[in-house]
């Protein structure tokens, strides 16, 4: 089975801000819902990788690339989601149940 990650993309062209900034200084953590982290191998972090961010009933709502450092981030509402990570190392699901506020979590990838 072949890894449905394209060989290049033009980050910039998807519209989503570089990953791996601090968070903007006027989002207020009390109001805001913000699911981010690292996708991780077993030999260390994946830049490159793709993260999508799949609604409670599995629909795509959102993508972003990783930094280099593996790291992504996502604006959502409170609730359940799942961050699926793509990489040519492997691929990794997590659900992860969204409160206001930061929600820092891992997702492993394997081939």
């Amino acid at each position: 089975m072949t890894n449905p990650v394209p060989a290049a993309v033009d980050v910039a062209a998807c519209g989503a801000p570089e990953q791996g900034q601090p968070l903007p200084a006027g989002v207020d953590l009390t109001k805001e819902t913000v699911i981010g982290g690292q996708v991780r191998a077993d030999d260390g972090p994946i830049g490159g990788a793709y993260v999508r961010l799949l609604d409670s009933s599995g629909e795509f709502t959102a993508e972003v690339v990783t930094s280099a450092a593996g790291e992504f981030r996502f604006f959502a509402a409170p609730g359940t989601w799942t961050v699926r990570a793509l990489s040519r190392a492997g691929n990794g699901d997590l659900v992860v149940s969204a409160q206001r506020g930061l929600n820092d979590v891992t997702i492993k990838v394997a081939a």
